[in-house]
């Protein structure tokens, strides 16, 4: 009986196979699939070596390269929770990118967003290329970063971050067009249900709703909530019986704390939105799960995620980008409507 036949394994493309295929030189080949061709190579010769690669179904050598590089071609994510909507969708964003500069991401939860988060590593600097961190304050980075790896932050204050760069999503245009939406609708006393949370994102949502209802008569009160649906409901509950005039509208720093106020008006005998509108922020799946659907501003998590890595990467490339804030927009559904004639 004839002995087992072995297949003999097609070799491994190399990247001097890539070079030939694409009529470049191997340097060129280097240059394409390690990222730094901007400036050095033209773009249709770029996507010609990338075509060649992927047709030979080439794959570097990453343990050799970071070996001569000295880079573990991995970036951290740093984020206040994981359970979050939002930031895991940050987090599929930061990774598409990744993944297309042969980087990996570790996902890291750190719920003190102001207290100093401790290293995840024996020592972050050597198993790191860079740390990407959302919602976080820079300071409660420096024991995983020290000085030595950069640092990118998200929804964070530029003027006073300590990272090589900060992106951020236009919060304060979100929330002006939430206050808008709700004043073209007739109304003019607001409830501010306010995230008790110390965070320049926070702050931003604040500053930008005073500053549009400056000058319109409107005046607004301020309740303050942690990210919890009852702990929403119950200081919506009493910032709603309250004496003085009832609100007529309830503006909030997040979907969440929407979802609560919308429950305080169901227990209190209020009909979302004929008697009480109600805006959120975020555009979580939790605004279309509630009835009526949540009328709040769209952030673009994955997108956000995206040009933060690119903007990481960018920096450990040498270079110091200043993107603009991401674009947010206002989704109307059925939680807002006309202001209720004044009671008699």
């Amino acid at each position: 009986m004839a002995g087992p036949q072995h297949e003999t394994a097609a070799p491994r493309p190399t990247s001097r196979d890539v070079a030939r295929a694409a009529g470049v030189s191997q340097a060129t080949v280097s240059l394409v699939l390690g990222d730094k061709w901007q400036g050095r190579v033209a773009e249709r010769t770029a996507e010609r070596v990338r075509a060649a690669a992927r047709e030979l179904g080439y794959r570097p050598n990453i343990a050799a390269r970071n070996l001569r590089l000295g880079r573990t071609r991995t970036a951290l994510l740093v984020v206040p929770a994981l359970t979050n909507e939002f930031f895991a969708r940050v987090h599929t964003g930061a990774a598409r990118v990744a993944a297309r500069h042969g980087f990996g991401v570790v996902l890291y939860p750190t719920p003190d967003v102001t207290a100093p988060a401790r290293d995840p590593f024996d020592s972050a600097r050597a198993s790191l290329d860079g740390v990407l961190a959302s919602s976080m304050a820079s300071e409660a980075l420096a024991t995983i970063r020290g000085d030595e790896l950069p640092l990118v932050m998200l929804d964070s204050d530029p003027a006073h971050s300590l990272g090589a760069a900060t992106v951020n999503l236009d919060i304060a245009d979100g929330m002006r067009q939430a206050a808008e939406h709700l004043l073209t609708l007739g109304h003019r006393d607001l409830l501010h249900l306010a995230a008790d949370i110390s965070s320049w994102t926070f702050d931003v949502r604040r500053d930008a709703l005073a500053t549009a209802l400056k000058g319109t008569g409107a005046t607004v009160r301020t309740a303050r909530a942690a990210l919890a649906v009852d702990e929403a409901r119950t200081a919506t509950e009493a910032a709603l019986t309250a004496p003085g005039p009832r609100p007529t509208a309830v503006i909030c720093d997040d979907d969440v704390l929407a979802a609560g106020a919308c429950k305080a008006a169901r227990r209190l005998g209020l009909h979302v939105p004929d008697d009480l509108s109600v805006t959120g922020f975020d555009d979580l799946t939790l605004a279309t799960a509630v009835e009526p659907e949540l009328t709040t501003v769209a952030l673009p998590a994955e997108r956000f995620g995206e040009q933060g890595m690119a903007t990481l990467i960018a920096v450990l490339g040498g270079r110091t980008p200043a993107p603009e804030p991401l674009p947010v927009g206002l989704v109307v559904r059925g939680s807002t409507a006309q202001s209720p004639a004044p009671r008699r």
